[in-house]
């Protein structure tokens, strides 16, 4: 991914990923139509991801995994830690525990 968020090639096409902060989710955008989202809660020092969501026709190209990891990567740069709560969150993080820096 690119500084923007954005992976301009790939299987899944031109995929933009933007933290909708005001609303505590992540949000995935393939030629500007919300594909997937990652849903998280704020709380004392950590951001808990209680739900992923991949939209109809799109399940199997790696978008919310793409969202999952910016998202995953800000909990990082800004010292959090992260709770995976939701089962597509706490599936990745064993598939990939470099990326749970700061698990609790």
């Amino acid at each position: 991914m690119n500084a923007q968020g954005t992976d301009p090639a790939g299987p899944a096409g031109r995929l933009d990923v933007a933290h909708d902060e005001a609303a505590h989710r992540w949000e995935g955008r393939l030629d500007g139509e919300l594909v997937a989202v990652a849903d998280y809660v704020p709380r004392d020092g950590a951001w808990a991801f209680v739900h992923t969501e991949t939209a109809p026709g799109h399940a199997g190209r790696g978008l919310a995994t793409r969202v999952v990891e910016e998202a995953l990567a800000e909990v990082r740069r800004r010292g959090l830690r992260a709770v995976p709560a939701c089962s597509f969150v706490r599936d990745h993080l064993a598939r990939h525990p470099e990326q749970g820096t700061g698990l609790r």
